[in-house]
């Protein structure tokens, strides 16, 4: 009896023994699966943190080699996760599913076969047989290379559809610091009209830092290169002049800053572009090639190949689209051609708008840089602005033409001296025709009591000014003018003459103009998004009263200067207004008015009159506009 008692423990523990060995077996081969799967999910993390420094490998030079490998695809984010890991004896296997995220967002996806083995205990990234474990088809010790491709850009066009910045040859200076000597950078300082001194310093920090990339100086257009071309190219091996291809326009000064230009992207722009640029791209930078960038550029490409030239991934560059405009060549010329022969020291403006249409056609400025004060400058229109206040009288039934209004030397209002220009004054009872056509303020000021606090915005509004077609023009920031109602007292007295809180830019000041000339409002269109303004009416009557009042005004006024100018009659109105708080500062002064088809306004930020400067340049634009007439 006891040995059968015996046996069956005997038996019961070797079934328990058996049992614990499976079971020990078993948790044994799970924990080998679960740490195979953690170092493969390891890898897999550190690749997409691009820091492998914490992943064990079978053999180190494999792991050193990433960084070099994917150096070339920049500072492109990526995904990786393992896919399905096997373990079979003392290796493991997974598919690592690899996602690039390439500069302008393009995705870039493949799968890489990974394997780890078991080494003491530990689980460490082998090297593939053949390959590189960074892509499939990458060949041991080559990298991986990124290159940014480009579709054809469009170009802005003119009223006509012809390009105004067409592709052209430019010569891009640089200094090549591998090959450059300080006596070669001090010789291009002159022939470039750089600084003293501050090529040979650029050398000097290059050289400091190891870096060979050369250092850009100047880019210039085959008209400015020739005369210094022997000079430039005399100084090589260490100055270097490259070309290339780039939109420009007809002359440097060209419609700029409305048009912008082409140009190598900063690194401000790299930073805000969300990933639309890298560095070493080309983009519009200014004006309309700025704005319109992503239209006129297109999509850029991507591709992806090995160092040894074979393509792994490419998405082909889109072309661009073209950009039409309203300008036109001849007007843009005759205007920028008013402006310099001015020989202005301070800053000025000339724009000009097709009367039929609302187009515009010219935006010129002095200087050629910086902001386009035609179309985005913010001023006190001063008596230019007469022009809605009268069409605000005449409608309203406060006066007509032929009513007697006085013009005294000054008027008060409120405690506050309102004064014509230069002391003048009409003796007797002029009419209302009179004191529109000598600028009479003290007669506008005087009226001005009668005004409801709307009556200006309205009339300021039905003839352009305020009337909202800023977001609608296709510049941005372009500034449609701000009449505020009035409060009464020097509030209306001040806004009456184009004083006070009373803003305009000059292009608001030729829509006024082209409006009074078509007889109704239509909102002005510069880039032309095939959309047809809708005319809003405006009073006949005052119309025709104002036509007559403003051919006063260059027949016997303050704009005889216009009289007699080539092209035909001239409807116009001169302007001087006060700015800032300086008492003795020059005012801003203006001339707006229309010949036939074209309105147009000048401004000149700082001068004796309107009539005895803006007024010539506005004559002078009109000269040149009928020299270059089309036949």
């Amino acid at each position: 009896m006891r040995s059968r008692v015996a046996l069956a423990v005997a038996v019961v523990l070797a079934v328990a023994l058996a049992a614990g060995g499976v079971w020990w077996w078993r948790q044994h081969e799970a924990d080998r699966d679960a740490a195979a799967r953690a170092a493969l999910t390891a890898y897999a993390a550190a690749w997409a943190t691009k820091d492998l420094d914490g992943i064990p490998f079978v053999d180190e030079e494999t792991r050193a080699g990433f960084g070099p490998a994917v150096e070339g695809l920049g500072g492109a984010p990526v995904e990786v996760s393992a896919e399905g890991p096997a373990r079979d004896g003392d290796s493991a296997t997974a598919d690592l599913a690899v996602r690039w995220t390439l500069p302008g967002g393009v995705p870039w996806s493949y799968a890489v076969p990974a394997r780890v083995v078991e080494s003491e205990g530990r689980w460490l990234v082998a090297t593939p047989e053949q390959g590189s474990p960074w892509h499939p088809q990458l060949p041991a010790g080559e990298t991986l290379e990124l290159e940014r491709t480009s579709g054809q850009r469009g170009d802005l066009l003119d009223r006509s559809g012809r390009p105004l910045m067409p592709l052209s040859t430019v010569h891009e200076v640089a200094i090549d610091p591998v090959n450059a000597t300080p006596a070669q950078a001090a010789a291009l300082e002159p022939v470039v009209d750089a600084e003293a001194g501050s090529l040979t310093a650029a050398l000097a920090r290059a050289i400091a830092s190891g870096s060979r990339a050369p250092i850009p100086v100047i880019t210039y257009r085959d008209s400015d290169w020739e005369p210094r071309r022997e000079r430039i190219e005399a100084l090589a091996p260490g100055v270097i002049a490259p070309t290339s291809q780039q939109p420009l326009a007809r002359t440097r000064t060209f419609g700029q800053p409305l048009l912008g230009s082409v140009g190598e992207v900063t690194a401000e722009m790299v930073q805000e572009g969300g990933g639309r640029y890298v560095a070493g791209d080309r983009a519009g930078t200014g004006g309309l090639q700025g704005q319109y960038d992503e239209r006129l550029a297109g999509a850029s490409g991507i591709r992806v190949a090995t160092s040894g030239g074979t393509t792994l991934f490419e998405q082909e560059a889109t072309d661009g689209e073209d950009v039409r405009t309203t300008l036109d060549p001849r007007v843009q010329e005759a205007a920028e051609k008013a402006l310099a022969d001015a020989d202005l020291t301070v800053p000025g403006a000339l724009v000009a708008v097709d009367v039929p249409s609302g187009e515009v056609l010219a935006s010129a400025n002095t200087p050629t840089t910086g902001f386009d004060r035609a179309i985005t400058g913010r001023y006190p229109p001063g008596s230019t602005f007469k022009v809605a206040t009268a069409y605000a009288y005449l409608t309203r039934g406060i006066t007509t033409p032929t009513s007697k209004v006085p013009c005294p030397e000054s008027v008060t209002v409120d405690g506050r001296e309102f004064r014509n220009y230069a002391g003048e004054s009409v003796g007797g009872t002029p009419t209302f025709f009179q004191d529109f056509t000598v600028s009479c303020n003290t007669a506008f000021v005087g009226l001005s009591d009668e005004l409801a606090p709307d009556d200006l915005t309205t009339a300021a509004r039905t003839l352009g000014i305020g009337a909202g077609w800023a977001d609608t023009l296709g510049v941005a920031d372009a500034f449609d003018g701000s009449v505020p109602e009035t409060t009464g007292g020097t509030d209306a007295a001040a806004a009456s003459i184009g004083q006070g809180r009373v803003e305009v830019s000059p292009l608001s000041l030729a829509v006024m103009s082209g409006s009074v000339g078509r007889g109704t409002f239509v909102a002005p269109v510069l880039v032309d998004d095939g959309r047809q303004p809708r005319p809003s009416p405006i009073d006949g009557g005052a119309v025709a009263r104002l036509r007559a009042m403003m051919a006063s005004v260059v027949a016997s006024g303050t704009g005889t200067e216009l009289r007699g100018a080539p092209g035909g009659p001239v409807r116009g109105k001169t302007g001087s207004a006060e700015h800032g708080s300086d008492p003795d500062a020059e005012p801003r002064v203006w001339f707006t008015g229309y010949q036939g088809d074209v309105a147009f306004a000048v401004l000149v930020e700082e001068g004796k009159s309107g009539g005895s400067v803006a007024a010539p340049i506005a004559r002078d634009f009109l000269t040149a506009l009928a020299a270059n007439a089309s036949p």
